[in-house]
């Protein structure tokens, strides 16, 4: 891929230490490119990674994961991107638990991560942890990514309830992380409906995303105090990408902030045609054949014209015949010899 300066898609970001005092432990990037030089494809990827553990730990480990991913997927070819997203994020897992067992300050330090790597119109995503990856489509929001977290398991086995979960005091337990000793399963499923099966949601990915539709990456100091109906209702009703960021964190802060926020929201847009792309080439084309064809018999009718000139113009306007006369030759003249009569 060949990295460009602007996304060819509205995106913005925010990010938010929360309101006690702690180290803002999150981090995001977001990155444009075009597929190659004979393709003008456009991709964006967004990374976002929540930090664990304490001191500094937590915010070099997140650093590491969307350090290292952004720039493990800056050299794919996406033609493989699944692939190349579990890869990357399992070898930035090992590079946080190698510099954790190095460095005696960062032991046990790991981080979450989301990634949606958007390639033309297709959406392709892996999350490790509780950050979370929403679609809003239309009045509906849908949480494509599933939290891998105590309690998620508790309600997928039928221990909890939904509604049970919320504030439950093991809610923050997670059971994959980047950091372990041995590298996490990569998620990559994207739900799309609730009874759907794992091979189900993996067939969704490269989902086409339509005009108007809206991708959130956003962490868990986010989605604990605002939940999905109030992200929607915010989405649908903000001027803008910013504003609607902007009031997500002022009601996660609102109702304590006990974690760092943080959010990337990318607004999904018609893409050029490259059909039309295609017509306006060969229009500009059949124009260019029309003005060379033009010019052509321009130059001849020209042409034509100065030579016809020069010819009638070496020619005298009067011209002198003479005749000479063809003399007939004179025959020689002849005396008729007249028969002899007989004798009598």
């Amino acid at each position: 891929m060949i990295r460009v300066e602007h996304s060819h898609w509205p995106v913005e970001a925010i990010t938010h230490p929360g309101m006690t005092g702690k180290n803002n432990e999150d981090r995001f990037a977001v990155s444009a490119y075009r597929l190659s030089d004979r393709t003008n494809t456009p991709v964006l990827l967004a990374v976002l990674s929540d930090g664990i553990g304490g001191h500094r730990g937590g915010e070099v480990a997140a650093e590491l994961a969307v350090t290292y991913i952004s720039q493990r997927l800056s050299e794919s070819t996406a033609l493989n991107p699944l692939t190349d997203l579990r890869v990357a994020i399992q070898q930035a897992s090992d590079v946080i638990y190698q510099q954790a067992s190095t460095n005696t300050a960062l032991q046990g330090m790991g981080a979450t991560v989301a990634c949606a790597w958007m390639i033309g119109t297709r959406l392709y995503t892996a999350t490790v942890g509780d950050s979370r990856i929403y679609l809003r489509r239309g009045e509906r929001i849908l949480q494509l990514s599933t939290d891998h977290t105590w309690i998620q398991e508790a309600v997928e086995r039928g221990l909890l309830r939904p509604e049970q979960a919320r504030g439950h005091p093991n809610a923050h337990i997670i059971r994959r992380f980047l950091g372990s000793p041995t590298p996490p399963e990569v998620d990559q499923r994207l739900r799309l409906a609730a009874d759907e099966d794992d091979a189900a949601q993996l067939v969704n990915q490269g989902l086409p995303l339509l005009p108007g539709d809206q991708i959130l990456l956003c962490s868990d100091g986010l989605t604990d105090l605002v939940p999905a109906d109030e992200i929607l209702a915010v989405l649908r009703q903000a001027e803008s990408l910013r504003t609607a960021l902007e009031t997500l964190v002022a009601l996660a802060n609102q109702r304590g902030g006990h974690d760092n926020i943080t959010a990337v929201l990318v607004q999904v847009v018609s893409l050029p045609s490259p059909w039309g792309a295609l017509w306006r080439r060969l229009r500009w084309g059949c124009l260019g054949l029309l003005l060379a064809g033009l010019l052509s018999l321009m130059i001849l009718i020209g042409l034509g014209l100065w030579q016809w000139r020069n010819s009638t113009s070496s020619v005298s306007p009067t011209h002198t015949v003479t005749v000479t006369p063809i003399s007939t030759p004179m025959l020689p003249s002849v005396t008729p010899v007249l028969p002899r009569r007989p004798l009598p």
